[in-house]
């Protein structure tokens, strides 16, 4: 939504494509396309299952797409524990279709999110691009790993131009419900626990949404081109023989949970009650960004403190649910 809203701002025509399931409440949703229809009468959204490769087709015939931002996934680590399939088919058949769709189509630049998951439990931090990422620990990384790969094929078979970035714990207003964020700011107002996982003892590269939305766009702009200079013996993951790049698009500065929840509690002027859990299947210690690969091409990395971002969450989810 942010990333449209960004993009409408600059005057460019943009399509959205959401199918609108249940994985939360759809009325959220809906709400995201009311306020982007309000920030431009030119924008446009189709409902549309990426899975459904005859509808997505549609969609790049209808509107001579151009650019592709890939942003539509089943997503969460502990969610794929208990319903595969649905990432299955949303993260490799829907990906396959948007690569097809691409080379149809002979889009000119597709960006597609990939995940901090893809680096498993490495404990090399920071995490850099160039670092091995073949044991994923959730189903959910497995598959944003097989999107980077996928796209690279189609890159060398196609030539068509793909960059991937590696979001790290994104959050802001209008986030998804099922994060942290969300849930503690909704358990906190209610006076109920909320649940801390390892004790507290984990440690996030928590990356506001403008962050996010401002990379996403200064690399959407910067089309990926051969590497002349990749050397096939010793191959960086992050660059290529063919038009494909890699960046992480995180903090770079990875903040403990308890400093999250006491920097929420005092945006909230309220206190957290702790539920401590032990780790959970799927989760990391910890994430760290190195991002000097993408400041180094397009001139920016995230840099919003926390207790800025949070304070802004905390002003829309009050406003959103019209609380005082």
């Amino acid at each position: 939504m942010h990333v449209c809203r960004a993009l409408l701002l600059q005057g460019r025509h943009v399509v959205g494509l959401d199918n609108f399931n249940d994985y939360y409440s759809p009325s959220l949703k809906f709400d995201r396309i009311k306020a982007l229809n309000e920030c431009s009468p030119t924008f446009v959204c189709e409902q549309v299952d990426i899975a459904n490769a005859v509808q997505l087709d549609e969609v790049f015939k209808k509107h001579q797409v151009q650019y592709v931002i890939h942003l539509a996934a089943q997503a969460g680590v502990r969610y794929s524990l208990k319903n595969p399939r649905a990432y299955s088919n949303s993260n490799l058949t829907g990906f396959t279709n948007i690569l097809e769709s691409c080379r149809q189509h002979q889009i000119k630049h597709l960006v597609f999110a990939s995940s901090s998951s893809v680096y498993g439990s490495n404990v090399k931090i920071p995490f850099d691009e160039s670092d091995n990422v073949d044991h994923p620990i959730s189903l959910y990384a497995a598959t944003k790993k097989a999107n980077e790969v996928m796209a690279h094929s189609y890159a060398h078979l196609f030539d068509l131009p793909c960059t991937g970035l590696r979001f790290f714990t994104v959050y802001g207003p209008w986030g998804r419900p099922d994060m942290a964020t969300w849930l503690f700011t909704d358990a906190i107002l209610q006076g109920k626990p909320i649940n801390v996982f390892n004790n507290g003892d984990l440690k996030r590269d928590f990356t506001y949404v403008d962050d996010i939305v401002e990379g996403v766009i200064r690399v959407l702009d910067h089309i990926p081109a051969t590497n002349p200079d990749f050397d096939k013996w010793h191959p960086d993951p992050a660059s290529s023989f063919a038009p494909y790049r890699l960046y992480n698009i995180g903090n770079h500065q990875p903040v403990a949970l308890e400093t999250f929840i006491s920097t929420l509690e005092a945006a909230l002027g309220k206190p957290a009650i702790r539920n401590n859990m032990p780790m959970q299947d799927g989760d990391v210690y910890a994430t760290y960004a190195n991002t000097d690969r993408l400041r180094q091409a397009v001139g920016f990395s995230p840099n919003t403190e926390l207790k800025v971002g949070l304070q802004h969450f905390v002003d829309w989810y009050l406003a959103y649910h019209r609380l005082s």
